[in-house]
């Protein structure tokens, strides 16, 4: 009733191919970008914007740069973390080290830095695949995660290792407040979020899907496998880049080579297998999901009166997280995007079963 097509023509191939096609899409996107750029900043807390607003935004767009590499072009990585490490100091060395570095600017510096590592340790997607390239993935977090510790340079000759932002500033304005540092986030997100989606629909995506389907019969049809490859690493490594200089600038303000361990690596690509393989919008599901669960687990016990502590908290988290991946892998393969399209694909045909 609420989602019908009639009487929605389509009279060329643009309108049959626009990003949202169905009237009801658009409204509901536009309606909800509305809620977060006008209403959100003036309703929210600063509680809710630093733990769950900021992170469910940098975390979505380091899933999207992390869905493009495995979801559309089927290249397993596990160095994520490694990705964004290099990002967050990479901008911090911008930063530092040239006086009058805009904001916008270091974070770009960011994500071109986490560009060349990624095309450099995604050179051996083009001898091996499957686990042997995921190895290999791993192998640049944990080099990254030695370089960051033992060269000094990198935290700008910091004895404890750790380094810190002092002002965020685009522009002329300063973001200082969590409101102003979740619209920055926000308008980052929507133009990635963008960008990504027009590309994987265009046919540098086709060729990442092929790639992915099977790449023999890609390259038999004339899909170059170093091209195809090369930049998925390229543009995956460079979105995670931005989010990774996100997280520590906005998110963190101070961080250590920690901040970036393996755990990022396995959190992020949690998210894309929850939220579903090779899906924009997946990303956003799956990132939502990890940041929404340990709020819910601390706080919906006490609310129903039931005691538990935070160990046990921690243990439920990953026990369920383990639980949901098996759950999806098996039952539905490409997460909660699939999901919410087979709500959709219903509504659009309700009430007949077809």
């Amino acid at each position: 009733m609420f989602y019908r097509e009639n009487g929605q023509f389509k009279a060329s191939y643009r309108a049959d191919l626009a990003l949202f096609p169905v009237a009801q899409d658009r409204w509901f996107m536009l309606g909800l970008l509305g809620i977060s750029l006008v209403a959100m900043p003036w309703l929210a807390s600063d509680y809710l914007f630093r733990a769950v607003l900021i992170p469910f935004l940098i975390l979505s767009l380091a899933a999207i740069g992390l869905n493009i590499l495995v979801g559309y072009c089927g290249q397993i990585s596990l160095g994520t973390g490694a990705f964004m490490a290099v990002g967050a100091y990479a901008a911090y060395n911008l930063q530092v080290r040239i006086e009058g570095m805009p904001l916008l600017l270091a974070l770009l510096g960011g994500g071109a830095a986490a560009t060349a590592v990624g095309v450099l340790f995604g050179l051996p997607s083009l001898r091996i695949r499957g686990l042997y390239l995921a190895v290999a993935t791993l192998a640049a977090q944990f080099f990254i995660d030695w370089f960051t510790n033992r060269v000094k340079w990198v935290t700008n000759d910091s004895s404890s290792g750790s380094v810190s932002v002092q002002t965020l500033q685009a522009f002329g304005v300063h973001f200082d407040t969590p409101a102003q540092k979740y619209v920055l986030c926000l308008v980052l997100v929507m133009v990635f979020a963008l960008l990504a989606k027009n590309l994987v629909r265009g046919a540098v995506g086709r060729e990442w899907m092929a790639m992915r389907d099977m790449d023999v019969a890609a390259a038999v049809i004339g899909i170059r496998p170093v091209y195809a490859k090369l930049t998925a690493f390229a543009v995956s490594s460079f979105i995670v880049g931005v989010a990774g200089a996100l997280w520590g600038f906005v998110h963190l303000g101070a961080w250590e080579p920690a901040a970036f361990g393996i755990d990022k690596s396995f959190q992020l690509l949690f998210m894309i297998i929850i939220g579903g393989l090779g899906s924009i919008s997946g990303a956003f599901f799956g990132a939502a999901f990890i940041v929404l669960l340990p709020l819910l687990l601390n706080h919906v016990p006490h609310w129903l009166g039931v005691p538990i502590s935070t160990g046990t908290a921690s243990h439920l988290e990953h026990l369920i997280f383990g639980a949901l991946i098996v759950f999806f892998l098996i039952v539905e393969p490409h997460g909660l995007a699939r999901l919410w399209s087979t709500v959709r694909q219903k509504l659009r045909v309700w009430p007949f079963p077809y």
